[in-house]
C-alpha cells in the first residue's frame, strides 16, 4: 500500500475546523450576550442616575424643610407681636423693645424690628444702629413705599428681599399690615410692622453653608415670587446641570430651590466594573457550553464522514486486492484435496516470513506460522470451508522471524478442475493496516456514543438544577411560575399556601448559615410530609416556601393542612448543642377556575394573606378574600393620602387642657396630633398613626406638631392666655434619632414651659446610650419629660429612678374604672403613692365624669385630664375657652 494512504487514514484524531453551524451558534450567543451586558450597563447607570437623583432630593428635602421651617417661625414670631399690637394699639416703645427682644433671642435669625403707626417708623428693636428709621414715612420713602402699600391692600403680610441692607449685610425684610377693631365692628389700619430676617444667618442655620453638605445649592425667586428667575443663592452653573427641582413654601410666595451633587453628578456608577465581571463569567458560562457542544457535533459529523471515507477506502481495497493480484503483490496458495500438496507463491513467503529454501508444500508450515491464540480458530475456519465446499475467509496472525506479528487476510474458494480434482484456491494479504484502522474507528464510534450519553445526562442534569433548589431539592421560583403559567401546566394548582419562616433570621444571625440550612431542610422535610401525594412543595426565596395544592380542595381541609403545619414547626429542631425554634406564618389562596388565567394572580393573592398572618401577630395563616384586599389598597391610598397631606401642611394640633386636682386651676395643655383631611374632615391618630410609622414619616408629624404647638404658645402669651406649660408626645423613632437636640435647634421656648411626652411602650429600661444622652440635653435645655401611658407598658420602679421624669400620666384604661371598682382604685392609689415617693408629678388621663375627679383628687393625684373638663380642641376655641373659663361650669 501506498505511505500517503496510511497517513491520510490516521487524520481522524486531528481536531477539526468549527463548522458553520458551531461557529453560528457560538456567534448568536455572543450577540445575545453583548447585548444583554450593554443593556445591563444602561440600566445600571440609569439605576445610579436615579438613586443619585433620590439622595439629592433627599438631602434638598432636608434642606428645603429647615429653611421654611427657620422662615416660617421668624415670620410667626412677629405675627405674635403684630397680634399683640392689634389688640395693644398704644403700645410704647419699652413694651416695643421688650416684647421684641423676647422674639429675637438667641434662636432667630431676625436682625431687628419696626413698628410704623400710621405707616411712619416710631417703634424701633434694637434701637442701637438704627436711629435713622425713626420717623420713615412709608408714604413718602419712593424706594420703600410700593411694598408697603401692597402690604397695606393685600391685608397681608409681604416679604422682600434679598436686599443689601444700610447696616451691611443682606437680608429678606418681611412688612406686616396691623389693624384694629373699630368700635362699630370695622377694622382700621394701625399701621406696619417689619421684620429683617439677617440672610446669611438664615442660611447657615438652615444648612446652606455647611462645608459638609452633599449637595451644591440654588435659589431664584427675589420678593418670594416664582417669575423672577434671578438666582440669589448659588451658582448659575447648577440649573444648567439638570438639578433636583423643589419649592420653599413661604406665607406669601416661593422661591425655587435647585440641587446637584457636590461635584456634579457622575454617570460612572462604583459597581461598573462588577456588573461587567458578572456579565462576562455569565457569558462565559453560556458560550463555553455551546462552544464544547458544537465541537463535539463536528467532532461527531467527522466521526460519520471518516466512517463514510474508510467504506470507500475498503472499496478502493478491493479494487487494489486485484490490482495485487494482477501484479503478483498478494500470496496466493493453492492446496491439493486429494494428495494434500500445498503450492505457495514468492508472495506467501514473504507474508509469512519463510526463510528461503524452506519446504513449503506441507499444511504444517503454514499451521506452524500462526499465532498460537488463532490457531484453532482459523484451522476451524479452514476446515469447514473444505468439508462444506463453500467459500474460505479468515483473518489471523502469523509469527515473523522477529517474534513480530502480522495480520493476513485469508481467502479460499474449493473448486474441481477438469480432471475431477478438488482444489482450495486462495488469496492471502497483509491487513495489519487494516484491523489497526478498524479498531481505531470501533474506539472512536464508542467514544463519541459514549460523549452523546454524557451531554444528554448534563443536559438532563441542568435542566434539574434549573427547576430545583440546590440545598432542599424541591422545585424554585422557576418551577412553580412554570405551574402557575403554563395554560397546558399538568399540575396546575387550585389553591397555595405561601409559607415565611419566623424566627428564621435570628438563628441564622446567631448560630451561623449552618444552622439556617438545618432549619431550611427540616421545614422542607415537614412541608413535604403534610403534602398531599399530588401536591408539590416548593422553595421560592431564602426562608420562603410554597404548597401547591393540585387537587380539588376548600378552606375546611386547608386550615386544616395549615394548622399541622404550625404545630409541627413549633417543636424544637436539634442542631449541635442548641434546640432551635422556628414558627411560620402562613397565607393561604384559592385559585378562582373560572378566570383563564387565574395562576397569575394566585401567588400575589397568597402573598396578601401572608402579609396579614405575619403582621397579626406571626405563627399563623390567614385566608385571602376580598375584603383584605380591599384593605390593602386602602391601606395604600391612605399611605399616600399621608404623604400629600404632609406637603399640603394638613397636620395640626388640638390642645386639651389639663387642671390642678384641688384649684381646678389650668396647670398646662397637651398637643395631640390630628389630620385636617381634605376629604374625611378631622381624623385621630387611631385613623393615620399605624400607616404613617409604616412610612417612617411619625418624627416629621412630631416636629410639625412641636413647631405648630410652639408657635401657638407664643400666640396665647402674646394674646395675654396664661398657660404655664405645653407637652408634646414624641415617638420612640425620634427620641433614638441622635439628632434630635440639633433638629431641637432654631425653636423658641422658654425653659420649663415645654414637656415631651414619652410612651411607656418605648422600654425604658433598655441601655440604650442614644436615648440616655438624649434625655440628659433635654433636661438641659428646659425640657421636662413625662411618661404617658403610665401602668400598660414596660416601665419598672428602677427605670423610673434612672430617667427621673416631671410626671407620670396614668393611662384612662386605670382611670375609668375607679368609680365602680374597688380593686382599681387600690391600683390607681398605688401608682400615686409610688410617684409621691419619687418626688413625680401624678396626672390621671380619661376623667370622664366630676365623680372621677373627686376620687382623684381624694386618693393624692396632682392634676386630671378629660372629657369632664375639655375635649381636645384647635388654638382658637382653647383661646376662648381659657378666657371663658367654661371648665369651671362643667365642675
Amino acid at each position: 500500500m501506498p505511505k500517503s494512504f496510511f497517513s491520510r487514514f490516521g487524520a481522524s484524531h486531528i481536531l477539526t475546523r468549527p463548522s458553520l453551524v458551531s461557529v453560528a451558534a457560538v456567534g448568536i450567543a455572543f450577540a445575545v450576550t453583548v447585548v444583554a451586558g450593554v443593556f445591563a450597563e444602561v440600566q445600571n447607570r440609569s439605576v445610579h442616575l436615579q438613586r443619585a437623583r433620590t439622595n439629592v432630593g433627599e438631602q434638598l428635602g432636608m434642606v428645603r424643610a429647615r429653611l421654611e421651617g427657620n422662615v416660617n417661625s421668624n415670620l410667626q414670631l412677629v405675627r405674635g407681636l403684630v397680634a399683640l399690637i392689634a389688640t395693644q394699639p398704644d403700645i410704647d416703645q419699652d413694651q416695643f423693645g421688650r416684647i421684641s427682644s423676647s422674639l429675637i433671642g438667641n434662636h432667630s435669625q431676625l436682625r431687628n424690628v419696626a413698628g410704623a403707626p400710621d405707616l411712619v417708623v416710631s417703634l424701633m428693636y434694637p434701637m442701637a444702629g438704627n436711629e435713622k428709621a425713626i420717623g420713615l414715612d412709608y408714604r413718602k420713602n419712593e424706594q420703600q413705599r410700593d411694598a408697603a402699600l401692597r402690604a397695606v391692600r393685600s391685608g397681608q403680610m409681604v416679604l422682600a428681599g434679598p436686599v443689601n441692607l444700610l447696616q451691611g449685610g443682606t437680608g429678606f425684610v418681611g412688612r406686616f399690615p396691623v389693624f384694629t377693631e373699630n368700635a362699630d365692628g370695622t377694622r382700621g389700619l394701625w399701621g406696619l410692622v417689619a421684620a429683617v430676617v439677617d440672610a446669611e444667618r438664615l442660611y447657615a442655620d438652615s444648612g446652606l453653608l455647611d462645608p459638609d453638605l452633599p449637595i451644591e445649592i440654588a435659589l431664584s425667586g427675589r420678593d418670594a415670587t416664582m417669575k423672577d428667575k434671578t438666582l440669589f443663592f448659588g451658582e448659575d452653573r447648577i440649573l444648567s446641570k439638570n438639578p433636583v427641582l423643589s419649592e420653599v413654601v413661604l406665607p406669601t410666595g416661593r422661591w425655587q430651590i435647585a440641587a446637584i451633587p457636590r461635584g456634579g453628578w457622575s454617570a460612572m456608577p462604583g459597581n461598573t466594573w462588577q456588573v461587567r465581571l458578572l456579565f462576562l463569567a455569565g457569558g462565559l458560562l453560556v458560550l463555553l457550553p455551546i462552544f464544547i457542544a458544537g465541537q463535539l457535533y463536528d467532532q461527531r459529523r467527522e466521526h460519520i464522514r471518516e466512517l463514510k471515507r474508510r467504506q470507500l477506502q475498503m472499496e478502493s481495497l478491493s479494487q487494489r486486492l486485484k490490482l495485487a493480484l494482477d501484479t503478483s503483490k498478494i500470496g496466493i496458495w493453492e492446496l491439493n484435496l486429494g494428495t494434500g500438496e500445498l503450492t505457495w507463491d514468492e508472495r506467501m513467503c514473504e507474508l509469512y516470513d519463510i526463510p528461503a529454501g524452506r519446504d513449503t508444500s506441507q499444511y504444517d508450515v503454514w499451521a506452524e506460522s500462526l499465532h498460537p491464540e488463532d490457531l484453532k480458530r482459523a484451522e476451524k475456519e479452514y476446515w469447514d470451508a473444505i468439508n462444506t465446499g463453500g467459500t474460505y475467509h479468515s483473518d489471523f496472525r502469523v509469527i515473523l522471524q522477529d517474534g513480530t506479528t502480522r495480520w493476513i487476510r485469508a481467502i479460499g474458494a474449493v473448486h474441481t478442475n477438469l480432471r475431477g480434482q478438488r482444489y482450495i484456491l486462495g488469496v492471502n494479504w497483509d491487513v495489519s493496516t487494516d484491523i489497526r484502522l478498524k479498531t481505531r474507528l470501533l474506539n472512536a464510534k464508542q467514544n463519541a456514543e459514549e460523549r452523546n450519553r454524557e451531554l444528554e445526562d448534563a443536559r438532563a442534569l441542568m435542566e434539574h438544577h434549573s427547576l430545583h433548589d440546590s440545598l432542599t431539592g424541591l422545585p424554585n421560583r422557576r418551577f412553580l411560575d412554570r405551574q402557575l403559567l403554563e395554560e397546558q401546566s399538568p399540575q396546575k394548582p387550585t389553591a397555595l399556601l405561601h409559607i415565611d419562616l419566623d424566627r428564621f433570621k435570628h438563628i441564622n444571625d446567631t448560630l451561623g448559615h449552618a444552622a439556617g440550612d438545618s432549619m431550611l431542610t427540616h421545614a422542607a422535610s415537614v412541608l413535604q410530609e403534610n403534602a398531599g401525594p399530588d401536591d408539590f412543595v416548593a422553595r421560592i426565596g431564602g426562608d420562603e416556601f410554597v404548597i401547591a395544592v393540585t387537587e380539588p380542595t376548600d378552606e375546611t381541609k386547608l386550615a386544616g393542612l395549615a394548622g399541622r403545619i404550625i404545630e409541627q414547626m413549633r417543636q424544637p429542631v436539634p442542631f449541635e448543642s442548641h434546640q432551635c425554634r422556628i414558627g411560620v406564618s402562613i397565607g393561604i389562596a384559592m385559585a378562582d377556575t373560572t378566570l383563564s388565567d387565574y395562576g397569575r394572580h394566585l401567588l400575589v393573592d397568597a402573598d396578601i394573606a401572608l402579609y396579614r398572618a405575619k403582621s397579626n401577630g406571626r405563627n399563623r395563616f390567614e385566608f385571602f378574600s376580598d375584603t383584605l384586599k380591599s384593605e390593602i389598597i386602602r391601606n395604600k391610598r391612605v399611605a399616600d393620602d399621608i404623604l400629600s397631606g404632609l406637603e399640603r401642611q394638613e397636620f395640626l394640633p388640638f390642645f386639651q387642657p389639663q387642671f390642678d386636682a384641688r384649684t381646678l386651676e389650668i396647670t398646662g395643655v397637651e398637643a395631640l396630633a390630628r389630620w385636617n383631611h381634605p376629604d374625611e374632615g378631622i381624623l385621630t391618630p387611631d385613623i393615620f398613626l399605624r400607616t404613617a410609622d409604616e412610612l417612617n414619616v411619625v418624627p416629621l408629624i412630631d416636629r410639625i406638631i412641636l413647631e405648630q404647638t410652639l408657635w401657638q404658645f407664643t400666640r396665647w402669651k402674646a394674646a395675654g392666655i396664661a398657660i404655664p406649660k405645653v407637652s408634646v408626645n414624641v415617638s420612640a423613632g425620634r427620641l433614638n434619632d441622635a439628632d434630635l437636640i440639633q433638629s431641637l435647634d432654631g425653636l423658641s421656648f422658654e425653659p420649663g414651659s415645654l414637656s415631651f411626652e414619652l410612651l411607656e411602650s418605648i422600654f425604658l429600661d433598655d441601655q440604650n446610650q442614644v436615648i440616655a444622652a438624649n434625655f440628659e440635653r433635654l433636661r438641659e435645655l428646659g425640657i421636662d419629660i413625662e411618661i404617658d401611658d403610665f401602668g400598660t407598658g414596660y416601665a419598672s420602679i428602677v427605670s423610673l429612678i434612672h430617667l427621673r421624669p416631671a410626671r407620670l400620666k396614668i393611662d384612662r384604661q386605670l382611670v375609668i374604672p375607679i368609680t365602680h371598682s374597688e380593686s382599681q382604685r387600690r391600683l390607681v392609689a398605688s401608682i400615686i403613692e409610688i410617684g409621691q415617693s419619687l418626688g413625680i408629678k401624678v396626672l390621671a388621663e380619661g376623667v370622664e365624669t366630676m365623680e372621677h375627679a373627686a376620687i382623684l383628687r381624694d386618693l393624692g393625684c396632682d392634676a386630671l385630664q378629660g372629657y369632664a373638663f375639655a375635649a381636645p380642641m384647635p388654638s382658637a376655641k382653647l383661646i376662648e375657652f381659657v378666657r371663658g373659663e367654661l371648665w369651671r361650669k362643667a365642675s
